[in-house]
This record gives structure tokens, C-alpha cells and sequence, in this order.
């Protein structure tokens, strides 16, 4: 296998994943390669910006489903946290949308965690080698989305505030919460609940949220 640096040092890695059995399998198989410093491990997207931001790893290892903000929202400031750092999305989830979403939002690998033993240190040499990796499940779901692409979804109706307003939504904010994420005013956010609703034929916090979910725009409760 070939090293993933030439100066000596081991690779920096930050796990962030809310299952502490998760967390010691992957300790595990990192200190069995012998090459690797663990830097921190965290249960929160909130937590993991910030260890994020104070070690700079070289790769950070990411569960989609956390509290405190999902793997989606954590990728979308990796860049502006620590650029330098290479995202590999280790998770449960398997499907398409979860796959091509992460992708999207600059994830540099992904592994499913049923194949996480057997892949994981290969995966993690090739992204902090400036190479993508992704399991054969991940692959399969890609290909299965690149040949659907061309389908509009339901969710491209959406504008993205509204698609903004939408996850708030699903995520259990309320209207003035979702206001002041997004600077709005709660008569905006209102209208937006509104048009979303009527372009969707959704008219429930119940069915919003299984919407979300099943589009891929927040992660499922577990």
C-alpha cells in the first residue's frame, strides 16, 4: 500500500461520529495501521467545526447523522474552517441521494460503514493523496443517480430559500428560529412555508419532514 505522505509524520485524522462503538472501531483500526495520529474524536456538527478549526487535520472522518448540526451542514464550512482538510463521509446511509448530495458538498470519499474495516485506511491514503475513493456501494448509487439525473424531482420546484425554510422546518425550528438563521423576517419565512407547501400539495410538519428525508435534504433520525 503506498504511504499517504513522504515527510515522515503520521496523518492527522478527526473522527466525528455521535456512536461511541463506532468511534472505538475506527480508534481501532487506526492504531493497528500504526500511521495515523487521532487528533479528536467528536459527537456534534457544532463540536466538530470547532475541533476542527483548532487541530486542522488532514482528513476528517464524518457520520452524516449527528446532532448539532447533520454531516451536510459540517461540509459546507470545512473549506472555510480548514481548507486543507479532506472530508471521507463514513456512514450508514447507502442511497443515492445521500451519495451525490455529499459529493455536491465537497466530500473527497465515501464509505458506507458495513465495508469501513476493510476500506477505510486505503480510503483515507487515497483522499489525503488528492484522490476521491468510494466504496462499491457508494459507486453503485452514483451510477444509478447519473443515470436518473435528467429527471426533474419534486424538490426542484423548490427555490433554495425555500429549500432553506423547508429543512428548517423539518429539523423541528420554528418559524422564528428559522428567521434568524437565514436573516429573515418571520412573515418571510411564512410565505416561503406557504409556497413550498402549495408546490409540494404538503400540508403537515409530519409529511414536510418526509419529504426532506426522503430527497436527501436532511439526514434520518436513527
Amino acid at each position: 500500500m503506498n504511504e499517504a505522505r513522504t515527510d515522515g509524520r503520521p496523518l492527522r485524522v478527526l473522527l466525528a461520529d455521535d456512536h461511541a462503538l463506532v468511534r472505538a472501531g475506527v480508534r481501532r483500526v487506526l492504531e493497528i495501521a500504526g500511521r495515523f495520529e487521532l487528533v479528536g474524536e467528536t459527537e456534534r456538527g457544532d463540536e466538530t467545526l470547532e475541533v476542527l478549526g483548532r487541530t486542522i487535520p488532514d482528513v476528517l472522518l464524518l457520520d452524516l447523522n449527528m446532532p448539532g448540526g447533520d454531516g451536510f451542514e459540517v461540509l459546507r464550512h470545512v473549506k472555510t474552517v480548514s481548507p486543507g482538510t479532506r472530508v471521507l463521509v463514513l456512514t450508514m446511509h447507502s442511497q443515492g441521494e445521500y451519495v451525490t448530495r455529499a459529493v455536491r458538498e465537497g466530500a473527497h470519499g465515501y464509505l458506507v460503514k458495513d465495508l469501513a474495516v476493510q476500506e477505510l485506511v486505503a480510503a483515507i491514503d487515497a483522499v489525503t493523496s488528492g484522490r476521491s475513493w468510494y466504496g462499491a456501494q457508494a459507486q453503485e448509487a452514483l451510477a444509478a443517480s447519473l443515470r436518473t439525473a435528467h429527471e426533474p424531482t419534486a424538490a426542484d420546484k423548490l427555490t433554495p430559500r425555500e429549500r432553506e425554510v423547508l429543512v428548517g422546518i423539518a429539523k423541528g425550528l420554528t418559524t422564528k428560529e428559522i428567521a434568524a438563521k437565514h436573516h429573515l423576517s418571520a412573515r418571510t419565512v411564512e410565505s416561503h412555508r406557504a409556497s413550498l407547501m402549495r408546490k409540494l400539495d404538503l400540508h403537515s410538519v409530519a409529511t414536510l419532514t418526509q419529504f426532506a428525508i426522503r430527497e436527501g435534504l436532511i439526514a434520518p433520525p436513527v
